[in-house]
């Protein structure tokens, strides 16, 4: 099995629960694993794909279609963000089957901090689609939905409905593969970087953030016990830092509020003035002896 990627699969009667993690892309091993699921129903976890390429959607569908002929209809479970773009994006990407769970990513922009909630398709209920609420472990505050609700949500108003639930259920729990628990509902995204990434969008240039950050404003000093606003999860331009508070950082010198050197502080604009009168005094001096010159030309003939 290729190291980017990985699967595994568990039999409970007539239910096969197929996990597959890593990468999809030209090197993977999906058509192994036809002979390996027998005719029924294919539970497909698909919570640890970090990404897909185009070769590797090629591969997936046809590798769900040939698992339809044999007589298997596949349950997508689990979905990750990644995922859940190539369903948006491709028409027949879950082929005859159905989605019966999948993350909504979140970000909460006063901690910083980014997850994943595993929801259910059933439990998002007729469009408008909203994502459900979600609460942040540091600040308890409500998360933002890190998505524009119409393209993430946009795959469930073509869903179709999920047939012997129960059944597949049952047979999820006793491989100990149950979606129920709490702990597995939420996850971190920055300790799951298959989760960090939608491939159907293009990624922006980043803004660094400076690496230390002011503990005093330019009138006075923080009062003590004051808990400090932590930066916004997502760079914005003119917005982020209290007026008259200094920029700092290895590459800004000490002065005004913009971050620029004042006059005073800087030894090349204290001597600036002196050496450009010197300099205007040298061109009059020699402009004199010109016209000096030139009169005493005009004079002599």
């Amino acid at each position: 099995m290729s190291q980017k990627f990985h699967a595994s699969v568990q039999h409970r009667g007539d239910v096969s629960y197929v996990k597959l993690g890593g990468v999809i892309d030209e090197d993977n091993e999906l058509g192994d694993l036809v002979d390996k699921i027998p005719t029924g129903t294919a539970v497909i976890d698909l919570g640890e794909i970090e990404r897909i390429n185009s070769c590797g959607v090629r591969d997936w569908v046809n590798w769900l279609s040939k698992l339809e002929t044999n007589g298997t209809r596949s349950v997508l479970v689990e979905c990750s963000p990644s995922i859940v773009a190539q369903i948006n994006l491709v028409n027949n990407f879950t082929g005859s089957g159905v989605v019966k769970s999948f993350y909504v990513p979140y970000f909460c922009p006063e901690c910083d901090e980014e997850k994943v909630l595993l929801v259910e398709a059933v439990d998002m209920g007729p469009p408008p689609h909203e994502p459900p609420t979600c609460r942040c472990d540091e600040c308890d505050l409500v998360m933002d939905f890190d998505d524009m609700p119409d393209s993430y949500f946009a795959f469930l108003s073509n869903q179709k409905k999920l047939a012997e639930s129960d059944k597949i259920n049952g047979a999820m729990r006793e491989l100990g593969r149950s979606e129920s628990t709490d702990s597995k509902k939420v996850r971190s995204r920055a300790s799951q970087p298959n989760l960090t990434s939608k491939p159907s969008v293009p990624s922006l240039p980043s803004i660094q953030k400076s690496s230390t950050h002011p503990s005093s404003s330019a009138f006075g000093n923080t009062p003590t016990g004051n808990k400090q606003s932590k930066p916004p999860s997502r760079p914005q331009i003119g917005v982020g830092r209290p007026p008259g508070t200094m920029q700092t950082g290895p590459n800004v010198m000490p002065g005004n509020s913009f971050g620029f050197a004042s006059q005073a502080s800087n030894p090349a604009y204290r001597d600036a003035p002196s050496k450009s009168n010197a300099l205007v005094f040298v061109l009059i001096a020699i402009l004199l002896a010109a016209i000096g010159v030139l009169a005493y030309l005009v004079l002599t003939k």
